[in-house]
């Protein structure tokens, strides 16, 4: 019997655990019905825990609590699923709050299970009883008088844990309607009983999970309680903990089931919403959010439109009405796409057709495109987004596109031929910053490479022309240039002089893009 939880009874707690709730996980899944049935609470919690236990197994063999802690609450911040999954990694957080920088005595897991309690509560917005922070809130209750030893608190608490999940039925009006205990509460136990398991070192091959009183039909999964919001959002958010505050108001105001946990800059974001887009718009306005993963809850979907089609970011008017005219729908973005942008997006998707390639033509939009496809694919729409990087590579795509081909084959051979388009471009600088050629200041010229400063010149002129030669090589065919708003004609003229002189057998084409900030794009296919 262990007198103290060091790191390697806590990395057999995190593989025992993970076992234990994979073995669990169908059964868990059957008592899903809130605060959505959608049937994946056991899953959720699963990989929840499962990529903590992997985070902890990365750890080198003598690794201290505090690392051992922090890889824990890491690896489940990082991999939390659904609304249980991301309370119960604020629960672990909260554990190694205090047992990462304490012996692990049975005084400090019952300190532990206080802090679990708080910070999983003070995660949810809108906490509910009969819920997986009832039963935390419970067995942390109980151990408050509990002897300082460390077998008896872990048994205390998931003895109280256990009886509290039988108390969520009575709890919670949806529970007591179908019959059944908490999903989120019944994973927790297990947590709780598979962490007595480790310290009493008796271990039980399964444990229970109540069934429900009658078993709820497959098509009964997705009903909801009435009219709720239509889709789940989480994602990952890289932001301070001022930003978080105003991203936690606005995201209250758009849905429900609202959890935001983590810190040090980074979180994760749980909610239930009607508009997708905006609670990614809003992750935007905070911070960087990324891994942004969209579920449909129910209701009635958009209908799609019958047709396949083309959807484009343009950064100027020229370019808007070149992918017009090559049969794209388009979204304008002139100086970025602003706040607006995932839902921009997802009215171009459906109004693009039931099979849709995106052409996001700038790395920053990339991930605010595949969130909106994400979005897209749960109403029925098949969407590609295309790795297209700048809007030359965007015309190479589209040039290329062929409606009646297959789907997939037609997605391969825009992407193979942006893939082979070389991109550059040339801008004045506005402020001193760090790049990849050096220190640059206002009114320098940057050359960017395929999306990296290679060159700070003075001359406008002169640092195209060095751009176009990086791009350029032996195998090259064709010269896109695009001028921007405002662009000088000379600016032009020695671009083309240039690569006219060195390279007469290379076809140069020449557009007028009206983009602001950049006088002048050039691909090389």
């Amino acid at each position: 019997m262990l007198k103290v939880l060091d790191p390697p009874a806590v990395r057999r707690w995190s593989r025992h655990c993970a076992a234990a709730l994979g073995r669990a996980r169908a059964e868990i899944d059957a008592l899903n019905v809130f605060p959505v049935p959608d049937g994946d609470t056991g899953t959720n919690l699963h990989l929840t825990i499962l990529s903590a236990a992997e985070a902890v197994d990365a750890l080198p063999g003598d690794a201290d609590a505090d690392a051992t802690w922090e890889a824990l609450t890491r690896g489940a911040l990082l991999g939390a699923r659904g609304n249980s999954g991301v309370i119960v990694s604020q629960a672990v957080r909260g554990m190694g709050e205090v047992l990462g920088r304490a012996p692990g005595g049975g005084a400090d897991l019952r300190d532990g299970l206080t802090r679990a309690a708080e910070m999983a509560r003070a995660a949810v917005v809108r906490p509910v009883e009969g819920t997986v922070l009832s039963v935390l809130s419970d067995a942390a209750h109980a151990v408050r008088d509990a002897p300082d030893d460390l077998a008896e608190v872990a048994r205390l608490a998931a003895e109280e844990a256990r009886r509290a999940l039988r108390r969520t039925t009575g709890q919670l009006g949806v529970l007591s309607r179908n019959g059944v205990v908490d999903a989120g509460a019944a994973g927790l136990v297990i947590m709780l009983e598979s962490l007595a398991e480790v310290v009493t070192e008796a271990y039980s091959e399964r444990h229970e999970v109540p069934a429900p009183a009658a078993r709820i039909a497959p098509e009964e999964l997705g009903r909801r309680d009435g009219d709720g919001p239509g889709y789940e959002v989480m994602y990952l958010l890289d932001a301070g903990a001022h930003e978080v505050d105003r991203l936690r108001d606005e995201l209250d105001t758009l849905g429900d089931s609202l959890v935001i946990v983590g810190g040090e800059g980074l979180w994760n974001v749980h909610v239930h919403v009607d508009d997708a887009g905006a609670a990614i718009e809003a992750g935007l306005r905070a911070g960087r959010p990324h891994r942004i993963k969209v579920t449909y809850l129910g209701g009635r979907p958009h209908e799609p439109a019958p047709a396949r089609g083309v959807v484009a970011v343009a950064a100027g008017d020229g370019l808007a009405a070149l992918f017009r005219e090559a049969g794209a729908v388009v979204v304008a973005a002139r100086a970025g796409l602003g706040p607006r942008a995932a839902a921009a997006l997802l009215r171009a998707v459906r109004e693009a057709g039931a099979e849709v390639a995106v052409l996001p033509n700038d790395a920053a939009v990339y991930d605010v495109a595949v969130a909106a496809a994400e979005i897209a694919r749960e109403e029925g729409v098949t969407v590609s987004v295309l790795p297209t990087r700048a809007s030359v590579q965007g015309l190479a795509a589209l040039a290329v596109h062929d409606p009646l081909r297959r789907f997939d084959d037609d997605i391969v051979a825009m992407t193979d031929a942006a893939g082979h388009t070389r991109h550059g471009h040339v801008w004045v600088a506005d402020r001193e910053a760090m790049t990849s050629a050096g220190i640059c200041r206002p009114g320098d010229v940057l050359g960017v490479v395929d999306g990296e400063v290679a060159l700070i010149g003075a001359d406008l002129a002169a640092t195209a022309v060095e751009v176009a030669r990086r791009l350029v090589s032996g195998g090259s065919e064709m010269v896109t240039l695009v001028t921007g708003a405002g662009a000088p004609e000379a600016l032009l003229d020695a671009v083309r002089d240039h690569l006219e002189r060195v390279r007469p057998d290379l076809e140069i084409v020449v557009y007028e893009g009206g983009q602001g900030g950049y006088p002048l794009l050039i691909g090389v296919e």
